[in-house]
């Protein structure tokens, strides 16, 4: 973040990574909605990008690459910015991703630091991203030869393209739904799960987080892929990591602790803001077309744990 004068400032990230889908031009759409979401979890307005990309020009055709800068190019007009240029090398796998500008006025700036005890938390995305891109991947991986007959599917048909609409999905409408509401603090949840990003949250703010489970927005077929033990690696680090910094009510299971843990890619919005305030702001959310808006949580003071989930 950088002040450039009269009450505004500039806001630069980057964020790149492998293929997380089979289609081309999807994986640009979800990699650049990614890398946007920085921008917006400081409630930034997106305004220039950079592409940056890495490509097996001697295992995939061109038109592969072509189809995933074609994605990727459509989401950041749909942000209202540009793609300015970029940089691309010759590597032996695919990434794609981009570095961002953005702006925002500098008194409207939402930090992942400032959450207040009384607090609600607001989720704008449902959780399981990376358990259903998990079983998509290991269904895709045996869908040729004779060992593809025997595989049993983990996924009913259309449970991939829901993730993949939630992943394309930009940020956009949680921040624009912030007109008018006392923000607090504000992160995307991504790699770290929710309770990852939330501790971070709760560091920063010097308080307590609890969620209650049965309140967070799942996607489809996220509670099954739980209970049967389909997760990425990812997602069991956190698990990992964050379980021994987590009190945990009565009636919260292992599956609850994993799917609060799991790892997103292009992930919703965490959002603190006053209690009284919460419900509208998540309703806001999903007028303005959000996949989600819940009021998962509270804010409350800093307790011997930075985290805590109910039932």
């Amino acid at each position: 973040m950088y002040r450039i004068g009269g009450g505004q400032t500039i806001v630069q990230t980057i964020d790149f990574f492998t293929p997380v889908v089979d289609d081309p031009r999807d994986f640009g759409r979800i990699a650049a909605a990614n890398a946007l979401s920085d921008i917006y979890a400081m409630r930034g307005r997106p305004i220039l990008a950079l592409a940056f990309v890495a490509f097996p020009t001697k295992v995939l055709p061109v038109e592969v690459l072509e189809e995933i800068l074609r994605g990727g190019s459509e989401t950041v007009t749909e942000a209202g910015a540009v793609i300015g240029g970029g940089h691309s090398i010759d590597h032996d796998i695919p990434l794609y991703g981009l570095s961002v500008t953005g702006v925002v006025e500098e008194s409207k700036v939402t930090r992942n630091a400032g959450a207040r005890p009384g607090d609600a938390l607001v989720l704008t995305k449902p959780l399981g991203i990376g358990l259903t891109v998990c079983a998509g991947r290991a269904d895709s991986a045996a869908s040729g030869g004779v060992s593809g007959l025997l595989h049993k599917r983990k996924l009913p048909a259309g449970t991939l393209d829901e993730a993949v609409a939630v992943m394309c999905t930009l940020n956009r409408a949680a921040v624009e739904a912030m007109e008018g509401f006392e923000i607090h603090a504000a992160t995307d949840v991504t790699g770290y799960g929710l309770l990852g990003h939330a501790h971070e949250m709760m560091e920063a703010s010097g308080t307590t987080a609890e969620f209650s489970v049965s309140r967070v927005p799942l996607l489809s077929a996220a509670r099954r892929l739980a209970a049967q033990g389909i997760a990425p690696e990812g997602s069991r680090v956190n698990v990992r990591n964050l379980r021994p910094r987590t009190e945990t009510g009565a009636g919260v299971t292992d599956d609850d602790v994993l799917l609060l843990c799991d790892a997103q890619t292009s992930g919703g919005l965490l959002v603190a803001l006053p209690e009284k305030e919460a419900d509208a702001y998540a309703a806001r959310c999903r007028e303005a077309g959000a996949p989600a808006g819940a009021v998962v949580g509270r804010v409350a003071a800093k307790s011997k744990t930075l985290l805590r989930v109910v039932a």
